[in-house]
């Protein structure tokens, strides 16, 4: 018997703790090489960590739901055999898919998207000596066995499991019951519906599930708390706090409110606005989806909308740019990596399509259309989160006229679109129904005056209001 401690990875670009959301194991389980064994959400995203030796889970020290420090054991695995240093016993296989994971690391890149859809990491493995950091659950049925003090290095001697001390009269606590549910038996619900539960302050045992065999799911839970609750026979004088929910601020809103209040005080923000008759544009949508070749391509506004920023930023180079504060320079960038903002369940998170200006309509429309996707179902990695050089914001899919969004570190220029809507325009010489919508620019003050700002965003109109004739104009 050869028992092995397993820290939670490096994961990248300064990352110094992750959230164990699910565990793909169970104690006694016996895995293989590169095994996906456990999900932890970090201030990027999402992603499914490999077992890297084959054998016998002994013991799993970390419960779902808890923040680890990088470098804290998180499981240990009985290999049969001493693990020998650090990557010694990776397969020749497994070795290389570490070196493409810390290839495309670069920069701060981290993980790869498999075709089967999981997200791997296999970068870093060296443990840290820092003890491990445990947030308190609201609601834990039981407490969580304590986390070792300190993470034992890997090394060629086997290394016993870390086992909390107890005192030699007291007898054994019995293990704590599972909550029953409506219908007397154990509530079932997966571990990201548990922890929205927890959030939120509701108890699952009180919830009817709506899932397979009475599983409970998000909506379930939504649902519980919108529900009116029955009227109390009289009231009851609540203590301050009773009624408030205690949300904690951990992963990609952690990371996304760091980088907005470093960035709004860090670059000198202005916000322009411009109004625009995008009644053309919208039937060469029509138009558009019409056409054979396109009947199966998702075609929306914000398509023309990302083409106008492409042509215009070429027109304007120094739209596309960033500071450097040590090197005193700004950084033209010849290429644009296009980011567009997207709500998700984790949060706001802003994946860029690379090199979106050398792509054709059609390209841009797929490409567009795998972000969306990609993004709704979680599963973004965080190489696809890095490197943008300009970013869109669509506000009018919430129906909101526009806004002034706050630039993402490292780019000079951010653009709200708004919601299309029928308004009243003076058109030839008379006042029509025609299809508007604002559009906000906001930009980096040291790097983009007024003139240059104004005339990128007025060269976003002008296609907006024609883009076939300034199409043919401009190329």
């Amino acid at each position: 018997m050869a028992i092995n401690q397993f820290p939670l990875p490096d994961l990248g670009e300064g990352l110094t703790e992750g959230e164990i959301l699910k565990w793909l194991v169970a104690e006694g389980d016996v895995i293989e090489l590169n095994q996906p064994i456990v999900e932890v959400e970090t201030a990027k995203a999402a992603v499914e960590i490999p077992a890297k030796w084959a054998g016998k889970v002994v013991k799993i020290y970390v419960p779902e739901g808890t923040v680890v420090e990088v470098g804290s054991p998180i499981i240990s695995i009985d290999t049969g055999r001493d693990a020998g240093p650090v990557g010694d016993d990776m397969s020749q296989g497994a070795a290389a898919q570490a070196e493409k994971a810390a290839g495309e690391a670069t920069g701060g890149l981290i993980g790869e998207t498999t075709a089967s859809g999981r997200t791997a990491v296999l970068v870093g493995y060296g443990p840290r000596v820092t003890a491990a950091k445990r947030r308190a659950r609201k609601g834990d049925e039981a407490p969580a066995a304590p986390a070792p003090a300190a993470p034992a290095p890997v090394a060629a001697a086997p290394v016993a499991p870390p086992a909390p001390a107890k005192p030699a009269s007291a007898p054994a606590a019995p293990a704590a019951p599972a909550p029953a549910g409506q219908n007397g038996h154990a509530v079932l619900a997966k571990p990201p519906v548990r922890m929205l539960a927890r959030n939120l302050g509701v108890d699952l045992s009180t919830v009817a599930g709506t899932g397979p065999q009475g599983s409970i799911t998000r909506d379930d839970v939504q649902s519980a708390v919108s529900a009116p609750a029955a009227a109390p026979a009289q009231r009851v004088a609540m203590a301050p706090g009773q009624r408030e929910t205690r949300i904690p601020i951990k992963g990609v809103r952690k990371l996304t409110a760091a980088n907005m209040v470093a960035s709004a005080f860090t670059a000198p923000h202005v916000t322009e606005f411009l109004t625009v008759d995008v009644t053309r544009s919208m039937k060469a949508l029509d138009r558009l989806k019409a056409d054979r070749e396109w009947r199966d391509v998702r075609v929306s506004p914000l398509l023309l909308v990302a083409k106008a920023v492409l042509l215009a930023a070429k027109r304007h180079p120094m739209v596309n740019s960033s500071w450097d504060e040590a090197a005193q320079e700004i950084v033209v960038k010849d290429y644009v990596n296009l980011g567009i903002a997207a709500a998700t369940e984790r949060g706001l998170i802003v994946p860029n399509i690379a090199d979106a200006g050398s792509l054709s309509l059609r390209e841009l429309a797929d490409a567009m259309t795998d972000l969306v996707q990609t993004a709704k179902s979680g599963k973004t990695p965080p190489s696809a989160m890095s490197g943008g050089t300009f970013t869109i914001t669509n506000v009018g899919v919430f129906g909101v006229d526009t806004g002034t969004p706050i630039l993402p570190p490292g780019e000079a220029a951010i653009l709200a679109f708004g919601a299309v809507r029928e308004t009243p325009w003076a058109h030839k010489g008379k006042v029509k129904l025609r299809q508007v919508t604002t559009l906000g620019l906001s930009f980096d003050h040291r790097i983009i005056d007024g003139e240059l700002g104004s005339k990128f965003l007025r060269d976003i109109g002008a296609f907006l209001t024609d883009p076939e004739a300034t199409l043919l104009a401009w190329t």
